[in-house]
């Protein structure tokens, strides 16, 4: 039913529109690669406090618009398997942290959800291993329900986070995540920026 209202769904001409649209459309953002980067010319259009306001739809909305449309109503990701490990990739930038939960079947690799997300003000102050740990947080976090119980790997472009045991020291912010990250099993695996695409372009969103 999400998938046909959003196939009749016209083109917004109001802000409540938009938001209703975003509304329906926000429900499959985990399935959608780049999200927040497709949605974010609707997102702009959205500001200002008077709901109801006409809004300046322009060729970066439209394009957005039926970007969206399309990726919605074709296949994009796989459903996990639970017999095998899952591969999470995270990433940091000074934008935001993007996170890819994949797996490996017949030895290809295939994607399951993503997770992007703009980092705030306070995590702009961050140093570059607590965005990268912040990155894997997210995604412990946020998909707890997948492995919760499973083996998996974290892979990161962040050669240091693989000596995550002996991280923290006099830092508070590290030493308390990294005691969080202590009930899961997992093996962080170091992963070039180059063949770690995924995860770094969802962490470097406008």
């Amino acid at each position: 039913m999400k998938i046909k209202a959003i196939k009749d769904f016209p083109p917004p001409t109001t802000k409540t529109q938009v938001i209703s649209f975003l509304g329906i459309v926000g429900y499959y953002a985990h399935y959608i690669r780049n999200y927040s980067e497709i949605a974010s010319p609707l997102t702009d259009a959205l500001k200002g406090k008077i709901k109801r306001e006409s809004i300046k739809w322009d060729e970066r909305c439209e394009k957005a618009f039926a970007e969206l449309d399309k990726l919605i109503t074709k296949p994009i990701l796989f459903a996990p398997d639970f017999s095998k490990d899952f591969i999470l990739q995270t990433d940091a930038s000074d934008i935001g942290a993007g996170v890819v939960l994949s797996q490996k079947i017949n030895g290809e690799e295939h994607p399951i959800l993503y997770l992007s997300k703009k980092i705030s003000r306070g995590e702009r102050n961050y140093s570059t291993v607590e965005r990268e740990l912040a990155a894997i947080i997210l995604g412990l976090k946020r998909l707890k329900h997948y492995l919760d119980g499973q083996r998996f790997i974290i892979e990161t472009d962040h050669n240091p986070l693989k000596y995550l045991n002996k991280m923290g020291g006099s830092n508070p912010r590290l030493q308390k995540w990294a005691l969080s990250l202590q009930p899961f099993n997992f093996e962080i695996r170091h992963k070039p920026g180059k063949l770690h695409g995924n995860a770094d372009g969802l962490s470097r969103l406008e």
